[in-house]
């Protein structure tokens, strides 16, 4: 009993250390504990960057299965990724709840700029193996530019200082992934062709 007394002291005590810290860009915060307010930008944020987010992890998720995008570093960048939105939903979703608000995808079936829609993977899917790699940085990069966007229109006009300091992470996160795809074949140029 003691033992797990000294031990919920000692992880409690490291929290409320880690608490007066910014987070690594890419990490995710601890859930917020009290009711968090969102504006109707906060609200926008979240609902167009949650389908977004999920569009790019899809994207993520096929090139798993192509054999063109054995290329190491390109994998490696991709896992980078993976790790950074998969926490970003997990963050973004219990700002939602923090703020009693339900998730919707309003954009379902918009050909917004930088989502990764299902009539973008189903080209990809068609695309011959050798301009898979170039098709899906092209894909991610425009994702992640247009993420870096609502960023910025979020902590200009945004409500919440959580969700205003969420963004700034993603931001910092955004502008390393678009720095490690640089000069790769697709990361400059239209991703929509």
């Amino acid at each position: 009993m003691t033992l797990a007394a000294t031990t919920l002291a000692v992880a409690l005590t490291r929290q409320t250390d880690r608490a007066d810290q910014p987070a690594a860009p890419g990490s995710v915060a601890a859930a917020p504990t009290a009711p968090v307010v969102l504006n109707g930008t906060d609200d926008a944020f979240i609902q167009l960057l949650l389908p977004m987010d999920d569009g790019a992890l899809a994207l993520i998720d096929h090139l798993d299965t192509r054999p063109s995008t054995t290329d190491p570093a390109l994998r490696a960048v991709l896992g980078e990724i993976r790790t950074t939105h998969r926490a970003e939903v997990v963050e973004l979703r219990g700002l939602l709840a923090a703020g009693n608000v339900p998730e919707n995808n309003i954009h379902e079936g918009h050909q917004m700029p930088g989502m990764v829609t299902d009539e973008r993977l189903a080209d990809l899917r068609a695309t011959p193996d050798a301009e898979v790699p170039s098709r899906a940085v092209g894909l991610l990069r425009a994702h992640l530019e247009q993420s870096v966007v609502l960023c910025r229109g979020e902590q200009t006009a945004g409500g919440s200082p959580e969700v205003r300091a969420l963004a700034g992470r993603i931001e910092a996160t955004r502008a390393a992934e678009l720095s490690a795809l640089a000069g790769r074949p697709g990361a400059t140029g239209d991703a929509d062709n």
